[in-house]
C-alpha cells in the first residue's frame, strides 16, 4: 500500500513538471515572438521578408471576364445575382510587432489618384512599423463625392488581406483619442519622397506625438530607388487588397458580360474630354468662343487650380491636351479599327454632350456607355458618387482587349500598369505631340490619307503596352515614368524578355486591327 501510493506520488510529481516545462516553453515562446521586432539595432526599422508572395497568392487571372468570350459565357456570367463571386481568402497570420504610433491619412483627388496614395501609405506604415487607420477620401475636391473608403473598397478585406504586414484599424481607438486634448500632428509629406525621409524625418515625429495626419497624400512616395520588397508590397496592396465592394464589383462584372454578349471584344477608349479637365488644362482646340469663357470662368473659379493664364494652341502643339472626340475618330481610324468595333467610352459627361460626339460615332456607330447597358435601377445607387461611378469603368477597362486613354491622367496610367499586371493587355499609348503634327498636315493637305495612316501605324508599333524599362529621371519624377504605370518590379515576365531594346518589341506585339 505504502509502495503504490509512493508510485503514485512520482507520477503526480513528474506530471506536475511535465506542464511546468510545457507551460514555460509557451511562455518563452510567445515572450520571444513579442520581442523581436524590439530586440535588433534598428528596432523601428521593419524586417522586410525575404521571399514575396508566390503566384499562388498573386492570382493574376481577370476575375471579372469568363474563361470563355462566347456568348454562352456572358450569359452564364449574368446569373441570378448579377456578377461572380470571389471566394473569401484564408486569413494570413498576423505579423506581431511593437508599433511606433498611429498613422492617419487623408487621400486627395479622384479615384485612382487616392488609390496609389493608398498603395504608397501603407507601405510607408509597414516601413515605420504603425499601425494605420482605414484611409479617409477626398470630400472636398472638384466633384464633391461623399463616399467613404468602405463605400468604394471592401474594407474588411483590405485590413484582413495585409495583416500579415502592418496592422490596419477602422478607427483610433477611444484610449488614444483620450490621451490627447488636441488634434494630432497634421502634415504634407514632401512629395516624391524616399523611404529613408519617413525614416529620418517623419518616424521621431510620430514616436513624439504618438498620432500623426497626412493631410495630403498623392505623390508622396518616390517612383524609384526604393527598396524592391517595398515595391511589391505597393504593388501587392494596389492588386490584391484594395478590392472593390461587392455591389461594385458584381455590377463592372455584370458590364462586361453585357459587353461580351454583344460582340467578342470591345475597346475601352478613355475619352478624358470632360469640363473640368479642359478647363484644368487650359484646353480648348476646336470649341466655340462661348465654351472657352465658359472654361476659362471655370478655371478661375477653382483657386487650387494654380495655372489660370494658359495659352491653349501651345500646349496642344506640345502634346499636352486630350485628343477631341474628332481627332480621336481619326486616329481609332488611322489604327485600323473597323467600323464595327465595339466601342466602351469611359468617362464622365463629354463636354458639348451628343453633338460633340457626332463625329466619332459616325465612324465607330457601336459606341457604347455604362448609362446604356445599364438600367436607371441600377445605377441610382451610384448617381452623385463620382468615385463609385469612376469605379465601374475602370473594372471594365481591365478587363477590355484593348484599352486606349486620350489623356494621360491618374485613370489612364494606373490602368495601363494594372494591365501589364496581369498580362501586358494591350493598352495604345498615344504620342499626343506627334499626333496633333501629322493631324494638322492632313488638314492641310500636306499628308495624303495613305500617308497619315502608315504614319500613325509606325508610330505606335512600340507603343502597345509591350514590356519596357521604367524611364528615370534624377531630380525631375513628375516627368518621368510614373512607378503605377509601369511596376516593373512586380511584373511576370523574363528580364532577358522584359528590357529587351525596342528593336526587338515586334516579337511580342499583336496585330493592331481588331
Amino acid at each position: 500500500m505504502a509502495k503504490s501510493l509512493a508510485g503514485g506520488g512520482r507520477r503526480r510529481a513528474g506530471l506536475r513538471a511535465w506542464v511546468v516545462r510545457v507551460g514555460s516553453s509557451i511562455l518563452i515562446w510567445t515572450a520571444v515572438m513579442h520581442l523581436m521586432p524590439i530586440l535588433g539595432p534598428a528596432s523601428w526599422q521593419p524586417r522586410l521578408p525575404k521571399t514575396w508572395p508566390s503566384a499562388a497568392c498573386l492570382d493574376r487571372r481577370d476575375p471579372l471576364r469568363p474563361n470563355s468570350t462566347s456568348m454562352d459565357a456572358a450569359a452564364a456570367a449574368l446569373g441570378e445575382d448579377g456578377g461572380a463571386h470571389l471566394s473569401p481568402p484564408a486569413l494570413v497570420p498576423r505579423r506581431l510587432y511593437r508599433s511606433n504610433g498611429y498613422l492617419r491619412v487623408t487621400c486627395n483627388g479622384g479615384l485612382n489618384q487616392m488609390r496609389a496614395a493608398i498603395c504608397d501609405m501603407v507601405t510607408v506604415a509597414r516601413y515605420l512599423n504603425l499601425t494605420l487607420v482605414v484611409p479617409e477620401l477626398d470630400k472636398t475636391s472638384f466633384w464633391a463625392d461623399p463616399s467613404d473608403f468602405g463605400d468604394i473598397f471592401d474594407v474588411d478585406h483590405f485590413i484582413n488581406s495585409l495583416r500579415d504586414e502592418v496592422k490596419i484599424v477602422r478607427a483610433l481607438p477611444q484610449k488614444i483619442k483620450r490621451k490627447g486634448n488636441r488634434e494630432p500632428l497634421s502634415m504634407q509629406p514632401i512629395s516624391w519622397s524616399s523611404e529613408k525621409y519617413y525614416l529620418r524625418q517623419i518616424l521621431p515625429l510620430i514616436r513624439k506625438h504618438k498620432v500623426m495626419h497626412f493631410n495630403r497624400s498623392d505623390a508622396r512616395l518616390a517612383n524609384n530607388g526604393i527598396p524592391m520588397r517595398l515595391q511589391k508590397l505597393r504593388c501587392r496592396v494596389n492588386y490584391e487588397a484594395l478590392r472593390f465592394t461587392p455591389q461594385i464589383e458584381e455590377l463592372g462584372s455584370k458590364l462586361v458580360a453585357l459587353l461580351l454578349q454583344r460582340s467578342s471584344s470591345f475597346v475601352v477608349l478613355h475619352l478624358r474630354y470632360e469640363m473640368d479637365m479642359l478647363a484644368f488644362s487650359g484646353c480648348s482646340h476646336g470649341c466655340s468662343e462661348r465654351e472657352t469663357e465658359e472654361l476659362t470662368r471655370m478655371r478661375y473659379a477653382y483657386p487650387w487650380w494654380k495655372e489660370k493664364e494658359i495659352d491653349s494652341e501651345k500646349k496642344r502643339l506640345d502634346g499636352l491636351c486630350p485628343l477631341t472626340p474628332e481627332e480621336t475618330a481619326l486616329v481609332l481610324k488611322a489604327l485600323g479599327f473597323s467600323s464595327d468595333t465595339l466601342i466602351y467610352i469611359a468617362s464622365g459627361e463629354i463636354y458639348g454632350g451628343e453633338a460633340r460626339m457626332a463625329s466619332l460615332r459616325a465612324e465607330f456607330p457601336k459606341i457604347v456607355r455604362k448609362e446604356m447597358l445599364l438600367s436607371e435601377e441600377e445605377l441610382r445607387p451610384f448617381r452623385n458618387h463620382s468615385t463609385q461611378m469612376a469605379a465601374l469603368d475602370y473594372l471594365v477597362s481591365i478587363a477590355s482587349d484593348v484599352f486606349i486613354p486620350t489623356y494621360d491622367g491618374n485613370m489612364a496610367k494606373v490602368v495601363e500598369g494594372h494591365r501589364r499586371y496581369t498580362g501586358f493587355r494591350k493598352t495604345i499609348l498615344l504620342d499626343r505631340r506627334k499626333i496633333v503634327e501629322l493631324l494638322d498636315l492632313l488638314q492641310d493637305e500636306e499628308l495624303s490619307w495613305d500617308e497619315f495612316t502608315e504614319s500613325m501605324r509606325e508610330l505606335h508599333k512600340d507603343r502597345m503596352g509591350q514590356p519596357t524599362r521604367r524611364k528615370v529621371l534624377l531630380g525631375r519624377p513628375k516627368e518621368e515614368d510614373y512607378f503605377y504605370s509601369n511596376p516593373q518590379e512586380c511584373l511576370a515576365v523574363p528580364q532577358r524578355r522584359y528590357f529587351q531594346e525596342n528593336s526587338n518589341a515586334n516579337n511580342i506585339m499583336r496585330d493592331t486591327d481588331i
